[in-house]
């Protein structure tokens, strides 16, 4: 209800007007309002725009501050951000009782006893930073830059503190992202260089979803809309999975499959396709890489062996491509689909129909469950955008966009180096395609190699709640031996928190500036966090010192905490880091977080300046005033995009077709000797070198020089010839086992929690734990009391046919067993899940050892933890959430009680051997509780979760890949090295000796 409105219902109450009066009405209005509306209760705002952090859309929001108090009131949708357009979830509003979260922390706190006992002194940032700068700058020194990590989750912002680790010349990032998604992006980097998609929604005529993609994805606010103006404008939802999701309730078509078996469905859908020959010639002849396939005869021969194919044809033509294609899918049949993944036989000729009626406006995405739960999860994701491919829906209007092609990121003002080192602690020769680092694994990779890190910060991150086998990470950072000193920055406390050395205050939202862009529709837009109550005190020409002068206690935000340590890492400039936190416009002196950011909108972003001259502001003026700008609509088809005249000059042209060629070893492509660098820093695949050390621009289509995919061959692969030459040519196209002996074969792309391996007489389950509820988003929504309100539950789904033989209904207690321990949770008794399986969200179960902190009150149970021998761990909830004391009175008015339980903590990690995602999905035994057992009861045994991990490792292929690298040199990674970095210490050797 706006202003305008509330004021009308009030005088109504008041037996004033009875509508909306009419311009001629006004003045009795204002008469009728003065009385209704007693002056005091008028409010004066002044209005910032920011960008919401409770997720990774990043939806704009605008700051009502009080002119009178300088506070924030409310945080409403900014309806000029492109992506969000005005609308937000329950979780952009909600940023406003974070703010004032009596459980904030709001000072730098310093471990005064043993971690994990809760005792803390308050200490000066001075203090904290200068023990922090010291110990990195000595490590730095000592040759122990392996030592130094830095742990995020969702970071909310693009190359801050990317940059900041390279300036240091450290190879310690470590993300989240092998717990989330980079199952999915394996399978499209293999396809397209790139490693997510965006779908446009919007334009589709027909939408795949892979697993509850909506809530359970990223950009849920953004994407929701277009989909839902999708519908209305005729288009058709099919969801795929194997739990009633929300997004699975709105689609025309819910089919739920087996888990980790969709992949045989999907190729059933593609085999439909090819047979009846109702896919896009014209685009897989263009744009695929055949011609490759077709050239490896070895392949096509190890296919025939393998039974894959009847024969191979004589020929290499892409007729006899096509005829290779039915042979080759011709097994994966309706039938098939539905003995594999329980899914009716119908459903695939009603999803291939609806496929090829949309053409190239058929929209799909994976993101979590399906991709991230399974071993072999990437080829899951593989198999879908094999349908996009087959109809030439990839870039197209209504199609799966590369999300590198919605995305702008500005270059910097300096630009460090690459850095010189490899970092195995994160990226190990075990795992040489893994996609990002194994974060996950850390515990066990640094005890495997007897290592240990001086200083590790955790950001947005919280592992020993979020990640699985939690209680492994309660040993490693007990562990004075294993670590330095762990140092979390935070605006609340959370689990990880609990084992610091220093807890500092970092901002939320309205508290912090950052830049970033992300893929959530057909544009490149950036979106500008600020700290609101900074930039209306600056509007009033109050002078700030830094965002400590504004926000609650000592609360910092991250960007100056970054400069100012780097700056006492380097003091004197002598490392090299400290002239990448100089200012720009005051040489030799230590720049400000204004002045950065005015350097990248008056330098690095197309159209920006000349928007801001239009309106008589300057660029950085122009984004604290909208807080967004949109860079381009045109993004579409950006592989047909010409090659400069000026780059083709020097170029060396290399044909595709070898007869055109006048080496025939020479790779297809347009080649310069140096690479070429446009506005956009976006991370982007790449580089490809020819064996003349010279860097491809593109390639030629039909006689056109064009950009082209960012792939080894520079088309879109259904060939992987990275897969084939790293050790994986049995997956190296889209494939799936077709029966037993197949997968006993081919294990590395079959479930864990395959149908066929389940003992049902030992009521063995499987239990999907990748679901979020919509309101939450793992830790980020901490202090948000209004979210969990909502949601403070998180029981077992379990269907009524399982029920019934367990002899439990809902609300009954059941014990769910893992390989490595157990938890206790209440039943729900609900159709919305398959025979067979049961699901749990992972978003509740917040828990603390104090009684004052630890965990967020609003949301946490206390509870105890006992190691009751070496290795074997026990939690026991005390109490749930209930009312405390505070500065807020709604702490006393708390009415539930339940907080949830903590899953995660029981599963052992399970890491993919080609993609290095932990594969989520658990194969557990489901019985009704004991006499003994309580809810949220815990148990778990880090041994035998160690021994877990040794045997998922036997499934990989460790490096040296060609050329003796640790890792291909083209795929994408976060701080990418110097290419001499990847060139693993015995190819150095090997080389020197030869």
């Amino acid at each position: 209800m706006s202003v305008r409105e509330e004021k009308l219902s009030a005088i109504q109450g008041y037996g004033g007007l009875k509508s909306h009066p009419d311009p001629d009405q006004w003045d009795d209005w204002r008469e009728l309002d003065s009385r209704a509306w007693p002056r005091k209760q008028y409010k004066h705002y002044q209005l910032v725009p920011t960008v919401c952090f409770n997720c990774e859309a990043a939806c704009g929001l605008v700051a009502y501050i009080d002119k009178e108090t300088g506070e924030i009131r409310k945080l409403e949708g900014n309806p000029l951000h492109p992506a969000s357009r005005g609308r937000n979830c329950a979780k952009g509003p909600a940023t406003l009782v974070q703010v004032t979260n009596p459980d904030r922390i709001l000072y730098p706190l310093k471990r005064a006893a043993g971690r994990g006992e809760g005792k803390w002194e308050r200490v000066s940032w001075d203090e904290a930073l200068n023990d922090i700068a010291g110990r990195i700058r000595k490590a730095i020194l000592d040759g122990r830059k392996d030592e130094i990590v830095y742990h995020v989750g969702r970071p909310g912002e693009d190359e801050y503190t990317e940059r900041v680790l390279k300036a240091w010349g450290v190879d310690g990032h470590s993300s989240h992202t092998n717990v989330c998604s980079s199952g999915a992006r394996t399978g499209y980097a293999f396809w397209m260089g790139i490693d997510r998609p965006a779908p446009d929604y919007e334009n589709a005529r027909f939408i795949l979803m892979m697993s509850s993609h909506l809530e359970s994805g990223h950009y849920f606010n953004p994407n929701a809309q277009r989909i839902i103006q999708a519908q209305q404008n005729g288009a058709k939802v099919c969801v795929i999975d194997t739990r009633l999701s929300n997004t699975a309730s709105k689609a025309d078509y819910w089919l739920s499959p087996w888990p980790g078996t969709e992949t045989a469905f999907l190729l059933a859908v593609a085999n439909q396709l090819i047979q009846t020959e109702r896919f896009n010639r014209t685009f897989v002849e263009e744009w695929v890489n055949w011609r490759q396939f077709m050239e490896d005869r070895d392949y096509l021969e190890d296919l025939q062996r393998r039974g894959f194919l009847d024969r191979v044809p004589e020929g290499r033509s892409f007729d006899d491509f096509v005829s290779v294609l039915k042979d080759l899918y011709k097994d994966y049949t309706p039938e098939f689909a539905e003995a594999e993944t329980g899914i009716a036989a119908r459903w695939v000729k009603v999803v291939a129909d609806e496929i090829a009626r949309a053409g190239t406006a058929f929209s799909s995405n994976i993101w979590r469950n399906a991709a991230a739960g399974n071993r072999g999860g990437w080829m899951i994701t593989r198999a879908l955008m094999f349908l996009n491919v087959l109809m030439g829906a990839v870039g197209e209007p209504g199609s799966m966009i590369p999300n590198a092609w919605a995305k702008f990121v500005p270059r910097r003002n300096t630009m460090p180096d690459p850095i010189q080192m490899w970092n195995e602690n994160h990226w190990p020769r075990e795992y040489p395609l893994t996609y990002f680092e194994l974060s996950y694994a850390l515990p066990h990779i640094l005890k495997r190699r007897n290592k240990r890190l001086e200083v590790y910060f955790a950001r947005v991150v919280n592992p020993v709640w979020t990640f699985p086998d939690g209680f492994t990470w309660i040993e490693f950072l007990k562990d004075p031996e294993r670590l330095g000193c762990h140092v979390v920055l935070s605006p609340t406390w959370s689990e990880t928190a609990q084992y610091a050395d220093y807890v500092l205050p970092v901002g939320l939202a309205p508290e912090r500036h950052d830049l970033h862009s992300y893929e959530t529709h057909a544009s490149q837009w950036i979106g500008f966090r600020q700290p609101v109550k900074r930039a209306a005190r600056e509007r009033a020409g109050i002078p700030v010192r830094d965002t400590r002068d504004v926000n609650p206690g000592e609360v910092w935000e991250e960007n100056e905490f970054w400069i100012e340590l780097s700056w006492r890492i380097d003091p004197d400039g002598s490392l090299g880091i400290r002239k990448h936190f100089e200012s720009p416009y005051r040489p030799g002196e230590k720049i400000t977080v204004s002045e950065y950011y005015r350097w990248i909108f008056e330098n690095a972003v197309p159209g920006l300046p000349e928007a801001a001259a239009r309106e008589g502001i300057t660029p950085l003026e122009y984004m604290q005033k909208y807080g967004v700008f949109e860079v381009t609509k045109d993004v579409y088809r950006q592989d047909l995009t010409p090659v400069p005249e000026e780059v083709l000059r020097d170029a060396v042209i290399v044909p595709e077709e070898a007869e055109d060629r006048v080496d025939d070893g020479e790779e297809p492509g347009i080649w310069v000797d140096h690479p070429v660098h446009g506005a956009n820093h976006r991370a982007y695949p790449g580089p490809f070198k020819n064996r003349r050390g010279q860097f491809r621009a593109g390639i030629m289509a039909k006689g056109r020089a064009v950009q082209g995919w960012p792939t080894p061959s520079g088309k879109l692969e259904f060939f992987s010839t990275t897969l084939r030459d790293w050790g994986w040519p049995e997956y190296a196209i889209p494939i799936y086992p077709r029966n037993e002996a197949e997968r006993r074969q081919m294990v590395h792309i079959v479930s864990q929690v395959h149908p066929k391996t389940l003992d049902r007489s030992q009521n063995e389950f499987v239990l999907l734990p990748t679901f979020r509820l919509p309101m939450l988003i793992h830790s980020r929504t901490n202090g948000a009391k209004w979210l969990h309100e909502i949601a403070h539950v998180n029981p077992v789904w379990m269907n009524p046919i399982d029920a019934q033989r367990l002899g439990v209904d809902t609300g009954d207690l059941v014990k769910v067993s893992t390989e490595t321990g157990y938890f206790v949770d209440k039943v729900w008794v609900t159709e919305g899940i398959r025979p067979g399986v049961v699901a749990c969200s992972h978003h509740l179960g917040r828990w603390r050892l104090q009684e004052d902190h630890g965990s967020d009150r609003w949301s946490s149970s206390l509870v105890s933890i006992e190691e009751v021998e070496p290795g074997k761990w026990s939690m026991r909830q005390k109490h749930g959430p209930r009312p405390f004391e505070s500065t807020d009175p709604d702490s006393g008015r708390i009415w539930w009680s339940d907080g949830g339980v903590h899953q995660n903590i029981v599963f052992p990690i399970q890491p993919d051997p080609i993609s290095g995602m932990h594969c989520w999905h658990q194969r557990v035994r489901v019985e009704k509780a004991g006499p003994s057992d309580r809810y949220a009861d815990i148990a778990v045994d880090t041994k035998k979760a160690y021994e877990v991990f040794e045997r998922w490792l036997q499934l990989t292929r460790p490096a040296p890949g060609p050329g003796g690298l640790y890792r291909p040199l083209w795929m994408l990674r976060v701080l990418k090295p110097h290419p001499d970095a990847y060139v693993m210490p015995e190819a150095r050797t090997e080389a020197v000796k030869s």
